[in-house]
């Protein structure tokens, strides 16, 4: 299928197995590769057949950006110098990112250059993430005066309470080594085309029945994403509707000037 946001392909594990590993690109190059409602529901497309047909899912970005977050140049564009946080579709989005979390495969973050706010759910979401050394991550969220309010979910079950906190609260770029540090990644290294090669090799040997029986016992144990989606929602769409805040990112849309600049 041709899509305006993706470019997707499926690839044998086995020389006699089927087309059963889906790479699947977040492809914006002409807006920083940044999440709009397209890209959701394509992605969203994506998924949904990867649930009969893939039992190894890699998402992937752009050489220099894997995902810089909201494309807040579209929703300024959309509605003139305002923004609307039903431009962005957060349930979707956060439903998008369960199905990573959730779905009967495994789900494989591979991350090169600059990962930013609900690019970092995108690695959240994933089973596992390996990363070239020189990707970097942050979350800039509150320098808007928003929150990752959806992505905290995802990262607070990934690298614990207080370091998803302070990587919130301090919104500068953590390098791909301190990523992994952190548990917000499993792997970087220097060659991570090496790595993902490594790690599907190992990977394909898995039954894709064994692998979905396994992802919904550990959903059983672990409902805090469930429980916490109603909570994200209703922060998300507070700080999407704050007059306040949309005059700060209609600022830096249209004038390239963070909210603490003159």
């Amino acid at each position: 299928m041709n899509y305006q946001t993706l470019r997707v392909r499926f690839e044998v594990s086995k020389p006699d197995g089927d087309e059963d590993i889906c790479f699947l690109q977040l492809y914006r190059p002409e807006a920083n590769n940044t999440i709009n409602d397209q890209m959701v529901k394509e992605c969203i497309q994506v998924i949904e057949g990867c649930y009969h047909r893939a039992k190894i899912v890699v998402i992937e970005g752009l050489t220099d950006v894997f995902c810089f977050g909201a494309d807040f140049q579209g929703m300024a564009n959309s509605l003139g110098t305002s923004v609307s946080s039903g431009e962005q579709g957060p349930e979707r989005l956060y439903n998008l990112w369960h199905m990573l979390t959730s779905g009967p495969f495994v789900s494989i973050a591979h991350v090169k250059g600059r990962v930013n706010a609900g690019g970092v759910g995108f690695v959240t979401a994933c089973d596992l993430a390996v990363a070239d050394s020189r990707a970097y991550f942050s979350l800039s969220e509150l320098l808007f005066g928003l929150m990752p309010a959806c992505v905290f979910p995802f990262l607070m079950r990934r690298m614990g309470f207080q370091r998803a906190h302070v990587m919130t609260l301090m919104t500068h770029p953590i390098s791909a080594k301190q990523a992994q540090d952190f548990g917000l990644i499993d792997n970087c290294s220097e060659n991570s085309e090496t790595q993902m090669h490594q790690y599907l090799q190992r990977l394909c040997r898995l039954n894709k029945v064994a692998i979905q029986r396994y992802k919904n016992y550990i959903s059983t144990l672990d409902d805090s994403l469930l429980t916490a989606k109603p909570y994200a929602l209703a922060a998300n769409r507070e700080v999407f509707t704050e007059p306040e805040n949309l005059k700060k990112i209609a600022r830096y849309v249209n004038c390239g000037k963070f909210p603490w600049e003159d």
